[in-house]
């Protein structure tokens, strides 16, 4: 027990030790003399910087010595010590101690050192610990005989263990360690030097070094190797990635990788990034050489920026540039086959959106050319809402304008593609949408609207044989809707029964113009009661209609719903507008139906399907989610009908299927694929297994790409990183989803 009279008057026998270095204070404090000196012979500044002191029993000696015993603690600043018995030594101003010893450094990150012994200066900053134990910053542990500390800044380690791995009494082989005869630590610089060390895996030598560096656990950014990576392909063969990363200052760097393989590639990678007070750019790239071309420089470049502009503008800028088809996927940066490299600019407001996008696309995608493919491409887009108070309802403005280049001259088809388009068409095509709607309530809870457009084009066409020439048109477009919901509440459930009618006129005598942008069409319940199924200003919808649907919701209060919509497009007369196998083709559409599903547990169903009066399904979307605690599964079905307008010569059947499954033990393995049904093959596939716990993380990876062309060429890719956790601020649980687990030990 603490003594009760000590505790009475020093408050748990506390007990302040005069600071080694002495300040001057201008003005005298209560309890000073006049040079403000306090009883004891040191100033008021000194005593705010002084140690303080705490224990059961605390003796002074004739020999200016200070003991204090049982459950003895030091504070000094932000540094605490606890101890069994704390010696100190006023003429040597050094502290003698013995353990247990446990010293917390300042700062959530800061050093926990734990020792059998220690001789320690009045400020523990100085001094020898016997038998210690580092933790740096929660996470990388460092078992030494010796620790000697100089100037509260620089840590030296004799004959020392360090590791982040859980180390237990019965089995105190970690999974990795690193031994080195002296390891120093500068906590200004933060970062470890190893000298003679050795890697170790599961209690076996892997790897020696004379001499190491590698940053503590508290650095979040500082130059030095990353991760690397191993990577085997059957094109490039067994290689290694070792990316080196070097901090150009607070808001700048560039990681340099190297890349070699077995089978002869020689690679260097790069990428920059740099912050600004407006934005960020980012470029990354590399250049290779290899047995896949030879004697070919290979490479590409990506780059990108965002930047923050006056008046609530933002600047978009981005490159993307490839020597040739196959690099990208050779090795494995991406799938894309069409790169963009241009300038957008936007800015958006409640009431006002302003969007412009200009630049060149590069196909590398097989059979397609970049001279015949309107590959120079700009668009802008202004569009205002207004509610005017006159009138009533809301007003909507929107003029936009397009123009695309083929590099190509010729004025008619060629013969390498015979797609009907003149390989050199240019075109450019300004267009003006105002509309406006407004809606009222009506006795019995139906709801009616009324809306007006009025769409006109200005349409400028050259090299092109078929529709050369300068075009003006216009369309009116007027509709009334009536919708007639009804809501029914039943225990915990919630339901809402709604049918939609809307009536639709346009005039049918439109001047046609080259159609471009609107070759594609989609049918779903989110243009169901469009004016236009069209996604550009190409073509327009026209001539009279009727678009019906019915939807369905209940809500559960144990929170699932379901949802279904049923509808279809009516037509006075057919207008031939639509293609065969679009789904809105013919005077009566497709019927639409769409399903969707959603439960508390993480559960996501949707289906869309058109089909005819005889349920011949032309188009049907499957789509499946699953996001739980241990797996998690995305699905996709997509079965889409063949369409030469569309560009489909054959039935589209395809199945896309992603999983993940979180074991136990910090064990996780993902599958994924993409087969194609109507091909009988798979488009892709792959495999992984992770495993993560709280020293490191190991990712395994297998990849088949199936796909061929006269570029490319089917390839098998496999991947194995291995990260240690306790050097620089990356940990096991930041580079995990969650999947990661500590070890826990068991006597």
């Amino acid at each position: 027990m603490r003594n009760g009279l000590i505790a009475a008057l020093l408050a748990s026998a506390a007990l302040t030790l005069p600071p080694s270095a002495r300040a001057e204070t201008p003005a005298t404090a209560p309890g000073t003399d006049a040079q403000g000196a306090a009883p004891g012979g040191y100033t008021v500044a000194e005593a705010d910087q002084a140690a303080t002191l705490l224990a059961d029993r605390i003796v002074t000696t004739a020999d200016n010595r200070l003991v204090a015993e049982g459950a003895v603690e030091v504070y000094w600043k932000q540094n605490r010590l606890t101890a069994r018995r704390v010696t100190y030594d006023q003429t040597t101003e050094t502290l003698t101690i013995e353990g247990p010893i446990r010293l917390v450094e300042p700062g959530q990150t800061g050093s926990v050192i734990v020792a059998d012994q220690a001789e320690l200066s009045r400020d523990l900053q100085n001094g020898v610990m016997i038998g210690a134990r580092m933790v740096m910053a929660r996470e990388l542990q460092l078992a030494a005989n010796r620790i000697d500390r100089k100037d509260g800044r620089i840590t030296t380690l004799t004959e020392v263990v360090a590791s982040s791995c859980r180390i237990c009494a019965s089995d105190p082989t970690p999974l990795w360690e690193i031994r080195a005869r002296k390891i120093t630590h500068d906590s200004n610089t933060k970062q470890l030097h190893f000298e003679g060390a050795q890697f170790r895996v599961m209690g076996v030598p892997l790897v020696w070094l004379p001499k190491l560096r590698m940053p503590d656990p508290t650095v979040t950014r500082m130059s030095g190797l990353l991760r690397p990576s191993f990577r085997t392909t059957s094109s490039l063969g067994a290689g290694l990635k070792l990316p080196y990363f070097i901090a150009l200052g607070p808001s700048a760097d560039l990681t340099v990788t190297p890349y070699l393989s077995s089978s002869y590639t020689r690679t260097l990678g790069l990428r920059y990034r740099q912050a600004f007070d407006s934005g960020t750019i980012n470029a990354e790239g590399a250049l290779s050489r290899d047995s896949i071309r030879k004697g070919e420089n290979r490479g590409y470049l990506f780059a990108d920026g965002t930047f923050k502009l006056p008046s609530d503008y933002t600047l978009g800028l981005q490159l993307k540039v490839v020597t040739d088809p196959s690099y990208l996927l050779n090795y494995g940066i991406t799938e894309d086959d069409r790169l963009w490299s241009g300038v957008t600019l936007e800015k958006v407001h409640r009431n006002e959106m302003i969007w412009l996008r200009a630049g060149n696309t590069h196909s590398i995608r097989s059979g397609e050319s970049n001279s015949t493919e309107p590959m120079l491409s700009g668009d802008f887009s202004w569009t205002r809402v207004i509610r005017p108070a006159t009138i009533g309802g809301e007003a909507t403005i929107d003029w936009s304008l397009h123009a695309h280049r083929r590099s190509s001259d010729m004025t008619v088809d060629g013969i390498d593609d015979s797609d009907t388009v003149s390989d050199g068409r240019d075109t450019l095509r300004s267009s003006f949408v105002a509309d406006w709607r407004r809606q009222w309530l009506l006795s019995g809870g139906v709801l009616a609207a009324m809306q007006a457009e009025l769409a006109g084009d200005a349409v400028m066409v050259r090299q092109d044989e078929v529709w050369a020439g300068d075009t003006l048109r216009a369309l009116p477009t007027v509709g009334v809707e009536l919708r007639w919901p009804w809501v029914a509440t039943s225990g915990r459930a919630a339901q809402v029964l709604e049918p939609i009618a809307q009536i639709v006129w346009s005039p049918g005598n439109l001047k046609q113009v080259a159609n471009e942008d609107s070759l594609l069409t989609e049918f779903d319940e989110g243009n169901l009661f469009s004016f236009s199924r069209y996604p550009g200003g190409d073509a327009r919808e026209q001539g009279l209609r009727a678009n019906l649907g019915l939807s369905w919701t209940r809500h559960d209060a144990s929170g699932w719903s379901l949802g279904v919509t049923a509808g279809r497009v009516v037509r006075v007369t057919d207008t031939d507008q639509f293609p065969t196998g679009s789904g809105l083709s013919g005077r009566r559409s497709d019927w639409l139906l769409a399903t969707h599903l959603t439960t508390a547990e993480g559960l996501t169903l949707s289906n869309r399907a058109l089909f005819d009066n005889d349920f011949g399904f032309s188009r049907d979307e499957l789509r499946l989610a699953f996001a739980g605690a241990k797996y998690q599964i995305a699905a996709g079905y997509l079965w889409m009908d063949a369409s030469e307008t569309e560009g489909r010569l054959t039935d589209t059947s395809e199945l896309l299927l992603e999983t993940g499954w979180s074991w136990t033990g910090g064990w996780r393995s993902i599958f994924s694929t993409r087969y194609d049904f109507t091909a009988e093959r798979a488009a892709r596939a792959a495999i992984g297994l992770e495993y993560a716990n709280e020293c490191m993380v190991v990712d395994l990876s297998l990849s088949r790409r199936f796909t061929s062309s006269s570029t490319v060429k089917p390839e098998t890719d496999f991947g194995l990183s291995v990260q240690l956790a306790g050097f620089g601020g990356a940990t096991t649980s930041s580079t995990t989803t969650g999947s990661s687990a500590t070890r826990v030990c068991r006597y």
